[in-house]
C-alpha cells in the first residue's frame, strides 16, 4: 500500500508537534514535505526572549535539529514560501516554482506581529518581535544604538524590554492602558509588576496612544495624541499577533480573522487543515503554546484516522518570563456582582493572590511575588472541581506540611507541564518504564519541560520522589549560561585546576560559545576568579551597571545614593553633611531605609561623583553582591532588656566585612536579647544576645521567598561568635553559586553538612586565613576606590553593558 502524501505549510511549534504525533501513531502512513519560509529547523519561539537576553544562542533553541528530519525521512524546503494553493488539483507551487501535490494537507502558517499603521512605520528601525530576524534586527541595533521603545505593555513586550536592557539600552515601554498586562493582571497586580520592572531599569509610559514614528531614514523618536515626544533610535511594536491566514483565503478557504476550523481542526474545504496560531476554533485564536499542542494531538488523530476527542477550545494560563518576576494568570481577572473573591495581598513581601469563585468554582486566578500553587489552582478550574469543601488557606497555601509542595501530595492527573499537557502520572510512568534518571531524559520522552522550562524544578522533584535512593543530584547538571555547557561548580573547578587568572583567559580556554560572554557569566566569573584568587583584580567592565554607578538607577533615570552607617549609628556631623549635600544638590527625597541608613533619593547622573565627594563617607553598598547592612537595636548600652551591646557587635562586624565580595548580598543583624527588635531570625547572618553568649542564625531571608534562619551554634564570647561568623562567609563564598541567597545555599548544603564543616577545627582556621587575604583586598580607602571607578568607567556619557 502506497503512502500517502501529506504537505504542510509552515515550520513552526504547533505544526512541527502535529508531525510528532503524527509519527508516533502511524509513522509509515504518510510521505511528509514541509515548506517552511525561514532558513532555520524548528525552533522554540517561546525562548526568544531568551536569546535576546542573552541567556541562550539561537543553537539553544533549536527542537528539531535538521538529522530529525532526516531520520524521520520528511522532505523539508527551508527559506521557501507557497505562493499559491490550488485546493481543485490538490497541489501547492512555492515562490521557487516547484509544485507538490498534496492527499492531505496541513496549513500552520503561524502568525505575524500586529504593526500598527502609523506614519513612518515603515522606517528603519522599527521592527515586531516574532522571529529569529526580528530578534538578530534588535541585537544588531543595540550594538550601535542607546535608546529603545516598546509599544505594548503584555506578556512579549515586557519580555522584548527586559532582552534590551541586557543589550545595554535605555528601554521605554509605551502602553495604552493604565496598567501592564491587562488581560492577565487586575490593576492591583499589575502596579506590583510595573514597581518591580521599574527597579530593573525601564520606564513606563502608561495611557500613552502613538500618532506617529518621525525620522528621516531611521526612526528618530514617537509622537503621540497629548503632543509628548521620545526619543527611540529602534521601536519594537509587542502589541499582538496577526494569523497570517491571507494564502489561506486566497485559495477559497473560509477565513474570519484566523483559518477557520472545526473540533477536529479541519477547514472548509476537505483533505485540509489549520493548526496553531493562524486556526481561528469557535471565533477563537490562541497564541499560548499549551492550546496549540491539543490542537495537534487532535488533528494527528484525524488524519491518522483514530478515535478521536473533539477539541473544544482550552482554557489558558500565563506566566511571565523576565528575570526576577514570578507571575501566573488564568480564567477571569476581575470579579463582578455574580462572583466572590479570597484575596491575600502582604505588600511588604510582594506577594498578592486572588482567586475569583462563581457557584463554588474556581473561575479565575491572579497571582504575583508566589506562584507555588498555580498548577494546583489551575487544575481546580479546570476540572471545575467543587472547591466548597476547602477553607481559605487551603486554597492559597501550597499542598504538604509547613508551606512545602509535597510531590506525594499531587494527585496523578496534576499537570506539572502545561504548555505541553503533561502529567504527573505521564512522568512517573516514564520513569519506570524508561528507567529515567534526569530532566533531560524526562523532557525528550514526554516533552515536559521542552518549551517554557518553568516546570523543570518540579519534574527534578518528580524524580527524587519517584527514584528514591537510586536518584542522582549530580545529573541533574544545570549550565551556568548559554555561553557555557558548564555548570556553576564545574567552572569554578576548571578555575582552580587550569589556574586561569582573567575572563577573557577564562572564556577561551574553556572554549565560551560567545566570546564577548553575556549578563549572566560576565558578572559570574568576575565573582568566581575574586573568590580563587585573593590577588584578583576586579573587572569593572563585568560589573552590573548599580556597581559600576555605586547608587542603585530609579525608574526615572535618577539614582539613589547610601553611605555607610555601621550598626546603625550615625552622628551629628555625618546628618548635617548628608543635609548639606541634598539641599547643593536639589535631592527630592531623603529616606529613611530599612537597614537603619539614609538614602539620597532622586539624584542626577552627572552629581554622583561629586555628591559622593563632598559626602565624604563610605558606600553602604546598597546595590553591590556584599554585606549590605547590620541592623542593630540600641542594646544594653541604654535598652532595660538588652543583656548584650548589639551596637558594639554590630559596628565591628560591619567594619570587618565591608566591601566584601559575596555570591550575592549578604545581610545581618545584631539583637542585644531574644526580644529581637532587629529581626536576626530573617538575616543571612542574624546574632541574638543571651544571658552569657550568644545565638548565631543563618540563610534567613525576609523577602518574597521567605525564610526564618537556622540556629547554628551557641557561643559564649565575641571571639568565638567572631571566629564561626567569619568561616560561615568564607564557606558560603567557596562554594555558593553566584546569585545564590545563603537562605538557598543552606538548603542546597544542608545545616549538617555545614556544621560539620565548621566544627573541623583545622578546615575552620583555614577558612579563617582564606577569607584575612581576601580581606587585604579591600584595605584602600574609599576615596581612592571613587576615583579610581570615576576615571576607569568614564561613567557619564558611557555606554553601561551590564544592567541591573
Amino acid at each position: 500500500m502506497s503512502k500517502k502524501r501529506l504537505v504542510m505549510i509552515g515550520n513552526g511549534m504547533a505544526g512541527i508537534r502535529t508531525i510528532e504525533e503524527i509519527l508516533k501513531l502511524g509513522p509509515e502512513m504518510f510521505e511528509i514535505t514541509i515548506f517552511g519560509s525561514e532558513p532555520h529547523p524548528n525552533y522554540n519561539r517561546i525562548q526568544l526572549s531568551t536569546v535576546l537576553q542573552g541567556d541562550a544562542e539561537v543553537s539553544d533553541i533549536i527542537l528539531n535539529d535538521w538529522n530529525w528530519y532526516e531520520e524521520n525521512k520528511i522532505t523539508l524546503y527551508t527559506g521557501e514560501t507557497i505562493v499559491k494553493v490550488d485546493t481543485k488539483n490538490q497541489r501547492v507551487i512555492s515562490n521557487e516554482g516547484r509544485i507538490t501535490p498534496y492527499d492531505e494537507l496541513i496549513f500552520a502558517t503561524g502568525s505575524s506581529s500586529l504593526m500598527l499603521p502609523l506614519p513612518g512605520v515603515d522606517k528603519k528601525g522599527v521592527t515586531g518581535f516574532r522571529d529569529i530576524q526580528d530578534t538578530e534586527t534588535m541585537m544588531e541595533a543595540a550594538r550601535q544604538y542607546k535608546k529603545a521603545v516598546v509599544i505594548g505593555g503584555g506578556l512579549l513586550g515586557l519580555e522584548a524590554a527586559r532582552g534590551l536592557l541586557n543589550l545595554g539600552m535605555k528601554v521605554d515601554v509605551v502602553h495604552l492602558v493604565g496598567h501592564l498586562m491587562e488581560r492577565q493582571l487586575d490593576p492591583i497586580a499589575g502596579e506590583m509588576l510595573k514597581q518591580e520592572l521599574e527597579n530593573q531599569g525601564m520606564n513606563f509610559l502608561l495611557e500613552k496612544k502613538t500618532t506617529e514614528i518621525f525620522g528621516d531614514e531611521r526612526v528618530r523618536g514617537l509622537r503621540f495624541t497629548d503632543g509628548t515626544e521620545v526619543e527611540a533610535d529602534l521601536v519594537v511594536m509587542a502589541i499582538g499577533i496577526v494569523p497570517n491566514a491571507l494564502l489561506a483565503s486566497e485559495s477559497g478557504v473560509r477565513v474570519n480573522r484566523g483559518i477557520v476550523v472545526n473540533d477536529l481542526m479541519q477547514t472548509s474545504i476537505p483533505h485540509v487543515y489549520a493548526v496553531g496560531e493562524c486556526a481561528e476554533h469557535r471565533e477563537v485564536t490562541y497564541g499560548l503554546v499549551a492550546p496549540l499542542y491539543e490542537q495537534a494531538k487532535v488533528l494527528a488523530e484525524k488524519v491518522c484516522h483514530r478515535k478521536v476527542l473533539p477539541y473544544e477550545g482550552s482554557v489558558t494560563g500565563a506566566q511571565l518570563k523576565v528575570a526576577g518576576v514570578d507571575l501566573f494568570s488564568a480564567g477571569e481577572i476581575t470579579e463582578d456582582a455574580t462572583s466572590t473573591v479570597i484575596r491575600f495581598h502582604n505588600e511588604y513581601a510582594g506577594v498578592y493572590k486572588k482567586v475569583i469563585l462563581r457557584d463554588n468554582q474556581i473561575v479565575g486566578i491572579v497571582m504575583y511575588g508566589d506562584t507555588k500553587e498555580s498548577t494546583r489552582l489551575f487544575r481546580l478550574m479546570t476540572l471545575k472541581e467543587d472547591i466548597s469543601n476547602l477553607t481559605d488557606m487551603e486554597l492559597l497555601q501550597p499542598i504538604g506540611a509547613e508551606g512545602t509542595h509535597s510531590i506525594n501530595d499531587m494527585p496523578d492527573d496534576e499537570m506539572v507541564c502545561g504548555c505541553n499537557g503533561v502529567s504527573k502520572g505521564d512522568i512517573v510512568s516514564a520513569i519506570h518504564e524508561h528507567s529515567l534518571h534526569s530532566v533531560e531524559e524526562v523532557k525528550g520522552c514526554t516533552n515536559a519541560g521542552r518549551s517554557c522550562g518553568r516546570c523543570k524544578p518540579i519534574i527534578a522533584d518528580i524524580l527524587e520522589h519517584t527514584l528514591g535512593e537510586e536518584f542522582d543530584s549530580s545529573e541533574q547538571k544545570v549550565a551556568m549560561c548559554g555561553c557555557t555547557p558548564l555548570s556553576h561548580d564545574e567552572v569554578v573547578d576548571e578555575i582552580k585546576e587550569k589556574g586561569l587568572t582573567t575572563i577573557k583567559e577564562t572564556m577561551n580556554v574553556l572554549a565560551w560559545q560567545n566570546e564577548e560572554g553575556c549578563t549572566k557569566c560576565r558578572p559570574a566569573l568576575n565573582y568566581y576568579l575574586g573568590m580563587v584568587h585573593p590577588e584578583y583584580k576586579d573587572d569593572r567592565n563585568s560589573r552590573l551597571v548599580n556597581e559600576k554607578m555605586h547608587a542603585n538607577i530609579q525608574k526615572d533615570g535618577t539614582y539613589s545614593v547610601v553611605p555607610r552607617m555601621y550598626g546603625g549609628v550615625t552622628t551629628a556631623q555625618d546628618l548635617i553633611r548628608i543635609g548639606q549635600v541634598a539641599e547643593k544638590y536639589h535631592i527630592p527625597l531623603v529616606k529613611m531605609t530599612g537597614g537603619q541608613r539614609i538614602a539620597l533619593m532622586g539624584v542626577k547622573k552627572e552629581d554622583l561623583t561629586a555628591v559622593w565627594k563632598e559626602l565624604d563617607m563610605p558606600s553602604g553598598y546598597a546595590y553591590g553582591k556584599t554585606l549590605r547592612t547590620v541592623k542593630t537595636c540600641v542594646g544594653s548600652t541604654f535598652c532595660r532588656f538588652g543583656t548584650q551591646d548589639s551596637m558594639g557587635l554590630g559596628q565591628e562586624l560591619e567594619r570587618m566585612f565591608e566591601r566584601l565580595d559575596t555570591p550575592h548580598k549578604v545581610k545581618m543583624s545584631v539583637s542585644a536579647c531574644p526580644r529581637n527588635c532587629s529581626e536576626s531570625g530573617i538575616k543571612d547572618v542574624g546574632v541574638v544576645g543571651i544571658d552569657g553568649g550568644w545565638e548565631i542564625y543563618v540563610g534567613g531571608n525576609g523577602g518574597t521567598d521567605l525564610r526564618a534562619g537556622d540556629l547554628l551554634y551557641t557561643v559564649k564570647t565575641k571571639e568565638e561568635l567572631l571566629e564561626i561568623t567569619r568561616a560561615f562567609l568564607q564557606y558560603y563564598r567557596e562554594t555558593g553559586h553566584y546569585l545564590e541567597r545563603t537562605s538557598k545555599w543552606v538548603e542546597r548544603f544542608g545545616l549538617d553538612h555545614i556544621k560539620e564543616v565548621l566544627e573541623n577545627e583545622a578546615k575552620r582556621v583555614e577558612l579563617n586565613a582564606r577569607l584575612s587575604r581576601t580581606l587585604e583586598r579591600y584595605e584602600e580607602p574609599w576615596s581612592k576606590i571613587l576615583e579610581d571607578d570615576t576615571a576607569q568607567n568614564n561613567y557619564y556619557g558611557k555606554r553601561e553593558v551590564l544592567t541591573t
